[in-house]
């Protein structure tokens, strides 16, 4: 996708530029009415089956839920009823783990240590709301002033969604190296025991720069991980990170550790190194905090962003005070394209009124009406 084709406006946020592009949709830089910068994630349409949506929806409500943790960055908002579903996270600056450990080398087992416990900390709040991450990579472990936070989070419906998602060109290859035995073999129920294992292959990374499994082709790093018989690559990793990462990356779910485990593994680890948890933290944050990478520093929207939320919150206030009759039912496929008032060319978005469903909700409901997806949907085990 080129510059020129950049969205002005994507559900309720307005975007300024794209962050990156992968295997599930596009992410953008964007910004709230009131100026709140938001990593907004547009999922792709062939990612977007109605099972999937459903799957999304339930994930959604359940995210928001989530507390106790700053180790994960925090769900704002999600429509996977729209006609490119889209979900919103807070901003988190740093850089990733991937490339703290591309550009500096591999850290310490020290800091290994504080990592995994601090880490292990926030899965544990993600797990008690009753979700799993079940993607978790280097390239999702963002380091700054806090220290490490988890991103990505919210994805879960779509990662794994049906066995062809294998198939996705682009997407597997990051992933499935660090993808237990249970989700590369297509399990769709996957555990709590699968983000133990993720977690297992960030530290791995963390202090060696290789993943437990490669190869030049996502079959062949599949295979590898799916056979019993092929253990993960642990070359490099120091002695004393060799029993927790190990158990983590167990190839059988019930043979890997709780994550309370491995939190105490870790903290056990760093005072048999000389150093404390709090200590070693610190540490962590100074070795891997660049004070003048770009990335380090909060958005904060321009002058032209700043006309262009003003224009919004302009809108939305006239709209809101016009009578709804008046207002004529727009299409809901030209709801995430540029609107002309917001200094974008394109007609005018719609916006939801009191009185009318958003054009999001009209996606839904006739989305459910098609596939006959109920409109309150069971919190059961799927």
């Amino acid at each position: 996708m080129s510059d020129e084709a950049l969205p002005s406006r994507i559900g309720p946020y307005l975007v300024e530029r794209r962050l990156g592009t992968g295997g599930m949709g596009e992410v953008y830089l964007a910004y709230s009415v009131a100026g709140e910068p938001v990593a907004l994630k547009v999922i792709r349409p062939d990612r977007t089956d109605p099972h999937t949506r459903s799957r999304f929806e339930r994930e959604a409500t359940i995210a928001r839920t989530i507390s106790g943790t700053g180790r994960v960055a925090r769900f704002i908002d999600a429509d996977p009823f729209d006609a490119q579903p889209w979900l919103a996270m807070d901003f988190i600056p740093g850089r990733p783990l991937s490339g703290v450990v591309v550009d500096q080398g591999p850290l310490s087992t020290p800091l290994v240590a504080s990592l995994g416990a601090l880490l292990a900390e926030g899965l544990a709040a993600v797990h008690a709301a009753g979700l799993v991450h079940r993607d978790l990579k280097a390239q999702n472990v963002i380091l700054g002033d806090f220290g490490p936070v988890i991103i990505d989070f919210g994805l879960g419906a779509f990662v794994g969604a049906s066995k062809g998602s294998l198939t996705q060109a682009g997407m597997v290859i990051g992933t499935i190296r660090c993808m237990p035995p249970e989700q590369a073999l297509g399990e769709l129920d996957v555990t709590q025991a699968a983000d133990v294992y993720g977690l297992g292959s960030v530290l791995l990374y963390a202090a060696t720069g290789h993943y437990p499994y490669d190869g030049t082709r996502w079959e062949a790093v599949a295979a590898q991980v799916a056979n019993p018989e092929i253990g993960p690559d642990l070359s490099g990793l120091p002695d004393e990170l060799a029993p927790v990462v190990s158990a983590m990356l167990a190839h059988k779910a019930n043979d890997r550790p709780s994550l309370e485990g491995v939190t105490q593994q870790c903290a056990n680890l760093m005072h048999l190194l000389g150093t404390s948890p709090a200590r070693a933290r610190r540490a962590l944050i100074e070795k891997t905090t660049a004070r003048d990478h770009p990335t380090m520093v909060l958005p904060q929207p321009d002058a032209l962003m700043l006309d262009r939320l003003d224009s919004l919150e302009r809108l939305l206030r006239e709209e809101a005070a016009s009578p709804t009759e008046n207002i004529p039912d727009m299409p809901s496929e030209s709801r995430s394209g540029p609107d002309a008032r917001l200094g974008s060319s394109g007609p005018p978005e719609p916006v939801p009124q009191r009185g009318r469903p958003s054009a999001s909700g009209r996606v839904a409901d006739e989305l459910r009406k098609r596939y006959a997806v109920a409109p309150t949907l069971s919190w059961s085990k799927r």
